[in-house]
């Protein structure tokens, strides 16, 4: 039976720089940096969430050539999703995140489901800072 996620990726172009953007600027730990077969595997995770790792990973294999291009494209672009992280405070932590000198693409803003802002990682991942509230599936088509 399945228990929970425990692994989720993270594409990059410098497994050393979004590491170091990950533990210096959102407070994530190191976790695993160890060479498997010629692979790295480097991992950061959050200090409340030990049974999440995240794996920063750089496009190659398993990808095809092909794809890891495209992975590299669209990171170059700005174009590739990441994480959705859960805040206490949306509008406190984009203050103290942007004193930090992380780059936002959308402020704190109101949501049906929470106050969110999209922010990116030095890679140009979209990670998204939620302040979740309830809501109703009303509220969402009413938006």
């Amino acid at each position: 039976m399945i228990q929970n996620i425990s692994l989720v990726t993270v594409y990059c172009l410098d497994q050393d720089a979004t590491r170091d953007f990950y533990v210096s600027k959102l407070g994530f730990v190191p976790r695993n940096d160890a060479v498997m077969g010629g692979f790295r595997w480097v991992t950061v995770g959050h200090p409340s969430q030990p049974e999440l790792e995240v794996t920063l990973m750089v496009p190659g294999p398993p990808l095809t050539p092909a794809a890891a291009d495209f992975v590299r494209g669209q990171l170059e672009a700005g174009q590739m999703g990441g994480l959705g992280l859960t805040v206490d405070d949306c509008r406190k932590t984009y203050e103290e995140l942007s004193a930090g000198g992380v780059t936002f693409v959308q402020e704190p803003a109101d949501r049906p489901y929470g106050v969110e802002a999209v922010m990116r990682d030095n890679t140009g991942n979209w990670l998204v800072l939620v302040e979740p509230h309830a809501f109703t599936q009303d509220d969402l088509e009413s938006a």
